[in-house]
């Protein structure tokens, strides 16, 4: 990817108010970047609904609404206490995939007390002009209160069968808990639209094993997405210094953490002299160097022709936005995007414009879109 040069001051600036060098070139499209809005702090999530409205989850605990690239000034009401600590606050959002009939919505957040805390699963049904959620119900709660604000994971994706799945961390201090079923940390979880276990879990008849599991063996979750060219689930994880993963997730294996690891402790100590093991899942992708992978979407829209089923993973310290070029279940290429910005990418998703939109991870955050440049 480069930025293409010019004069600013000679050019002047595009019809869209941004520079002239806000237009990039990439290795399959070229595209302008538009600020939609600003002022969020620290930005975590995105959710469209039906309409073409955006709701934008903000981790010091505000559920906020774009429309017609406004936002709205008072956030939305109605949720429940939330933890605001490290790493936690109002985390992933999904809007059912019936909301047009049912209005509901659901969000994962931290709850609890610096001491100890957990990863929460709530829905709420969104009134009519969407300023407040009524019928809030926790749907979920993690088994293990641990203590500090780390590792929560935090992303939801509705399956075909109109399940749901929520992905968990590791707790950042109980990483060895990911490998035991007898509690929720280091998991991703299915559940049922209303909270309740589906039958088929891979989990449901094992003696104290936890009936939601539906994964195990994870650091801390933080992307989720289905593939539209196989139906498959991609996530990707944190790993520590090095070992970032995308996994391709399916019912009732183990993902390997902390058994099996391409990563390092921060202090540059070992936590495993192995990256393969039996009955432990490989990634599909690993990175070492980490680059904090958050936020991940394939993109299905009309505007980026060359960008059909391409995944895009957002990086927190890398700094970037990162396009895979996908065949089947394989990752055939990469390119880096929006390289030397400086801004963190929390999360990525496709627009029903046909734009790609991106969250930035900043205290006075923003939600920005790729929008297609025509030659």
């Amino acid at each position: 990817m480069r930025v293409v040069a010019s004069l600013v001051a000679a050019i002047g600036l595009t019809s869209s108010g941004l520079a002239q060098s806000d237009i990039h070139e990439t290795e399959q499209a070229d595209f302008r970047m538009e600020a939609v809005a600003e002022g969020l702090e620290f930005p975590w999530s995105m959710a469209f609904l039906p309409d073409g409205r955006l709701l934008v989850s903000e981790r010091a605990g505000r559920l906020r609404l774009i429309e017609g690239d406004t936002l709205r000034r008072a956030p939305v009401a109605g949720l429940p206490d939330i933890m605001v600590e490290g790493q936690g606050g109002l985390l992933g959002l999904a809007v059912h995939p019936d909301f047009a009939d049912n209005g509901l919505i659901y969000f994962a957040y931290a709850e609890g007390s610096a001491n100890a805390n957990h990863t929460a699963l709530a829905r709420g049904r969104l009134n009519d002009d969407a300023t407040a959620l009524t019928e809030v119900e926790t749907l979920f709660q993690v088994n293990f209160d641990k203590e500090r604000g780390f590792h929560f994971g935090g992303r939801l994706q509705f399956l075909p069968d109109s399940t749901l799945l929520l992905t968990l961390g590791d707790g950042g201090l109980h990483r060895n808990e990911a490998q035991d079923l007898t509690n929720h940390l280091g998991t991703i979880i299915r559940l049922n639209d209303d909270g309740t276990v589906p039958f088929d879990n891979p989990f449901v008849s094992a003696r104290g094993a936890r009936p939601e599991i539906y994964t195990y063996g994870h650091r801390n979750v933080q992307g989720i997405a289905i593939n539209p060219q196989t139906g498959s689930v991609w996530a990707h994880e944190h790993g520590a210094r090095g070992g970032d993963e995308i996994n391709l997730v399916e019912p009732g294996r183990n993902y390997g953490w902390p058994l099996v690891t391409y990563g390092v402790n921060y202090n540059g100590t070992p936590i495993s002299d192995a990256t393969h093991g039996d009955g432990l899942e490989q990634p599909i992708w690993f990175w070492d160097p980490s680059i904090a992978p958050s936020g991940l979407a394939f993109y299905d829209g009309d505007g980026f022709e060359n960008w059909q089923g391409d995944a895009f993973v957002g990086a927190l310290v890398g700094s970037r936005l990162v396009r895979f070029e996908v065949e089947g279940d394989r990752i055939i290429s990469r390119e880096e995007l929006l390289v030397g910005r400086g801004e963190r990418i929390r999360d990525v998703t496709t627009g029903a414009d046909g734009s790609l939109y991106i969250l930035t991870d900043e205290r006075a955050g923003s939600v920005l879109r790729l929008v297609p440049v025509i030659p």
